[in-house]
């Protein structure tokens, strides 16, 4: 079973969240934080919607930290439920190992420091981690928010800065622009469902 995602679906979707502008951004973070990120998305749709100057460009950066911290947490909440196992289903265990070890030894600034950092740098395996070690809510919650907030501030404002040539090079290069981005979507999910799939079973044969 591969992911795919109707090219006509995903145009449709995009131009719905743009016209949504800040609660667009909000939707769209919830789902990049999920198990299934959309990578390289959010950053775009943030420069866009600067870009447009259509709200004051801060607002943008507050919309898209809100639907990260939302997105994060839910993920974060369902590694807690399901505990080290649910992560090593997820990734195998060698690589889960190293997520742990970095985790214990930075704590939380092993969320904030890739919350920060931009693709293709992986930041999902760091949510589970600290759902599955039972990291504390409160901490967890304020290196999410300090991560995804400085860098959507970087992002707003780049697109703020340079909102005229962004705005000619997206009415330039729409259509190559959203195909490159529906499909980076597409080989994210499809990444994220085989070693799912493949790591399901392995568990189920052990």
């Amino acid at each position: 079973m591969v992911f795919h995602l109707d090219p006509l679906v995903a145009v449709t979707i995009w131009q719905r969240l743009r016209r949504l502008g800040g609660p667009g951004l909000v939707l769209l973070g919830i789902a990049d934080n999920s198990v299934i990120p959309l990578t390289g998305s959010m950053d775009v749709l943030t420069i866009w919607l600067a870009a447009r100057h259509q709200e004051p460009w801060p607002y943008y950066a507050v919309m898209a930290t809100l639907g990260a911290v939302i997105g994060g947490y839910i993920t974060y909440s369902l590694a807690r439920k399901g505990g080290k196992r649910a992560m090593e289903r997820k990734l195998s265990r060698k690589r889960a190992q190293k997520v742990y070890q970095t985790f214990e030894r930075w704590g939380f600034w092993a969320v904030a420091v890739p919350a920060l950092l931009p693709p293709p740098v992986p930041f999902v395996p760091f949510l589970l981690a600290a759902g599955a070690l039972q990291y504390d809510r409160k901490k967890f919650l304020a290196a999410l928010a300090l991560g995804r907030m400085v860098r959507y501030t970087i992002v707003a404002g780049m697109g703020a800065l340079y909102g005229t040539h962004i705005v000619r090079f997206f009415s330039r290069y729409y259509k190559p622009a959203l195909t490159i981005l529906i499909a980076l979507a597409c080989l994210g999910a499809t990444l994220t469902l085989v070693q799912y799939v493949r790591y399901k079973r392995a568990s189920t044969a052990s």
